[in-house]
């Protein structure tokens, strides 16, 4: 069967993508080994980040690398067998981080980030998915005062670049959220995000958008994907059929190398683990907001399943097998936050963040494969950016302007 494109990987980017070819005419079928919103972006925290305008950087203080070296914090641990592996893209990672080099990436990803709650909305509002959405805002608690000042400090920076936020003293917070147990110093409470209380969900509620207006859903294995004899692709599903399509967008998270690989681009990407588990809350005791154990790395996300923990970085092979020992050891320190129940789940969930070492995503053509294009590499953010991710790639292949300058995502950049 032949399309106009064929997207493939059916996460928030590539359902994304697929709405915004949609609305400009083309005719797209989407393909993943999984239905939609059931890989990454299931496990995602469900927070729509427009405060994050800054990406992650790496850690440059001796201090910090040498605890990081210890391999016992609860917001970073590594896999030992896989440093090797990830010696290259970490070292241009450290050197992306060094001010001179991340001034420039900031301003680029600024620009990507504030398209964030406009592009969501208006998915929101055509899949009439708004009854997913939970307390606007979140917080990022602090147990001490240093780090708080810090932050205030940080979060006054950003009200030039639009980013709206509260100060919250310690009084201040436990009455914006009485299920806090433990004495807190204050929290950053960010008003602008939008919250998410089952962010699968959502993608699914985005996906039955795209196919009621006509697009075609295959499941499949991407790498199968081939050229055709007359400058196409094609791909095949699941049961056997091959489809085609003048162009493809490869938008499969951390497994998009994989793909772009067999074809000559190997851009540097490195994945950074990440575990969940949902944990029944405590009558009465509900926390309302999403909150950022600041200090402790790790957040607490009331979701429609439960109280969901999400963990910081874990770096590993992306097909190692799981290793949960954040996840145990923030449950201790979230049970002395919040009141929480038993475990939902008989084991976490664990998913990777497919993330590039000058911190921006892959958006634009593949150099040297015409009609291939790339969505990938959004690090932390790929369910905040997905429905920006997806117009700017749309204005790109429908020869349109773009909303914002587009080279510093560049899949021909040097990163």
């Amino acid at each position: 069967m032949a399309h106009d494109v064929l997207v493939l990987g059916a996460g928030m980017v590539g359902v994304s993508c697929a709405l915004h070819l949609q609305q400009r005419g083309y005719d797209v079928a989407l393909l993943d080994r999984r239905a939609p919103g059931e890989e990454t972006s299931y496990g995602n925290a469900g927070i729509i980040q427009r405060e994050a305008v800054n990406p992650y950087a790496f850690p440059r203080e001796v201090s910090t690398l040498l605890s990081v070296a210890g391999n016992r914090r609860l917001d970073v641990r590594y896999h030992p067998r896989a440093i090797p592996s990830l010696i290259s893209p970490l070292l241009r990672y450290y050197a992306n981080s060094a001010p001179r080099a991340y001034a420039p990436i900031a301003a680029a990803y600024a620009s990507l980030i504030a398209l964030s709650i406009d592009t969501h909305e208006a998915l929101l509002d055509a899949a009439n998915a708004r009854h997913l959405l939970g307390e606007r805002g979140w917080l990022m608690l602090f147990r001490s005062d240093k780090p708080r000042d810090a932050a205030f400090a940080d979060a006054d920076k950003l009200l030039a670049m639009g980013v709206n936020h509260r100060k919250l003293d310690a009084a201040q917070l436990q009455a914006a959220e009485p299920a806090l147990r433990a004495q807190l110093s204050g929290a950053v409470y960010w008003s602008d995000p939008l919250t998410v209380r089952d962010p699968g969900e959502l993608v699914k509620a985005y996906a039955t958008l795209l196919l009621a207006r006509g697009a075609a859903w295959y499941q499949g294995n991407a790498q199968t994907l081939r050229p055709t004899a007359d400058g196409g692709w094609q791909v095949q599903t699941q049961n056997g059929a091959w489809l085609q399509a003048r162009q493809v967008v490869v938008a499969l998270g951390p497994w998009s190398p994989q793909l772009t690989g067999d074809f000559g681009y190997r851009p540097p990407l490195f994945v950074k683990r990440g575990y969940h588990q949902h944990f029944q809350p405590v009558a009465g005791a509900t926390p309302r907001h999403w909150m950022l154990d600041e200090e402790r790395g790790y957040l607490i996300a009331p979701m429609a399943r439960g109280l969901r923990i999400t963990t910081g970085a874990e770096l590993a092979d992306i097909d190692a097998p799981a290793t949960p020992v954040q996840l145990k050891a923030v449950e201790q320190v979230a049970r002395q936050l919040v009141p929480l129940g038993a475990a939902v789940e008989a084991e976490p969930w664990k998913g990777a963040r497919p993330c590039m070492p000058d911190m921006k995503p892959v958006i634009g053509a593949v150099p040297g494969q015409p009609g291939m294009w790339c969505a990938f590499g959004h690090g932390h953010q790929g369910f905040t950016l997905g429905p920006a991710t997806g117009m700017l790639l749309a204005e790109m292949m429908h020869g349109e302007r773009s909303s914002i300058a587009m080279e510093a995502f560049s899949p021909s950049r040097r990163f």
